[in-house]
């Protein structure tokens, strides 16, 4: 880790959550930190760090390199790692945490706003509070999805599925199973044919039907595993179940909309006439505090 701040200035965070697909918010407004990919997977360590699917950096887009270019359209910068330390291009339930992040600490309110991601600029509406004081649900536009087509499979444990090929701006292969068991532990990632279709490797999804456009699923996602939910994942989800079902807002003019269960809670899906894929849900921040640099620096996990 390198950083303009002294070395011994302990490291300000947060933690949270959406439908329990966890995330460390470390803030860096200026671009000053660079988290080597042991630093995150050191934070995301569920034992010995923080614990978290992933970590979401915030920079303001003027001050990174790859968001520069999305400055004058939004402020900020979504730097999503996966808890491996990898780079990942989205997160679906990580914008809609990152936007509770910009409303807690008063870089915005209720109403619209646009975040810049390595997928594009993601545009987020943060709903009213409830009359109760329950913060209100996140709803980010995620962009059109993109169904290359061709013959996709994936596997577990010798058993085999076919899937849909979809891009959320990030891979995924969906399969449509019998029982979301079938799915193994999801500890590894599922084998996926061919490999040459995702050559950065790809989220899955396991998805069972619960009723008339309501699904369920899990997901081993790309670089962390297992996670609790994805809301990229969701969207692809959404999307592969509407074309099974013989439903494209493209052709009928009408949107669509699916409720999707993970196993951290709920996510609502709509896929509008213009292609744009909308997803709803929670974003929780939990709690915040300071990392003791000595621990960051010293070697090992």
């Amino acid at each position: 880790m390198t950083d303009a701040r002294a070395a011994d200035a302990p490291l300000a965070f947060l933690k949270g959550h959406g439908t329990e697909n966890d995330f460390v918010i470390v803030p860096d407004p200026d671009g000053r930190l660079d988290l080597s990919p042991e630093d995150v997977a050191k934070l995301c360590d569920r034992r010995a760090g923080i614990g978290a699917d992933g970590l979401l950096r915030v920079v303001r887009s003027a001050a990174h390199p790859e968001a520069a270019a999305f400055a004058a359209e939004a402020e900020w910068f979504m730097d999503y790692r996966n808890s491996d330390g990898s780079v990942a291009e989205m997160c679906g339930n990580g914008v809609r945490v990152f936007a509770r992040y910009l409303q807690r600490t008063g870089r915005t309110g209720a109403g619209d706003l646009a975040i810049a991601t390595r997928a594009g600029v993601r545009y987020a509406h943060i709903g009213k509070d409830g009359a109760d004081g329950t913060p209100g649900d996140v709803t980010v536009t995620m962009g059109a999805a993109e169904l290359p087509g061709g013959a996709v499979s994936v596997g577990v444990d010798g058993r085999t599925w076919p899937a849909v090929h979809v891009s959320m701006g990030n891979p995924h292969a969906v399969a449509f199973v019998g029982h979301l068991d079938e799915a193994g532990d999801l500890l590894r990632a599922p084998a996926v044919s061919p490999a040459a279709v995702y050559p950065n490797g790809t989220n899955v999804e396991f998805v069972v039907d619960r009723g008339p456009a309501h699904v369920a699923m899990r997901v081993h996602e790309r670089g962390s595993g297992e996670t609790r939910s994805c809301g990229t994942g969701a969207c692809a989800v959404m999307v592969a179940a509407a074309r099974r079902d013989g439903l494209d807002p493209a052709v009928t003019g009408q949107p669509v909309t699916y409720t999707v269960d993970v196993p951290g809670g709920r996510l609502v899906i709509t896929e509008r006439a213009d292609g744009q894929v909308e997803m709803t849900g929670p974003a929780v921040i939990v709690a915040e505090g300071a990392i003791d640099p000595a621990w960051l620096a010293a070697p090992g996990r």
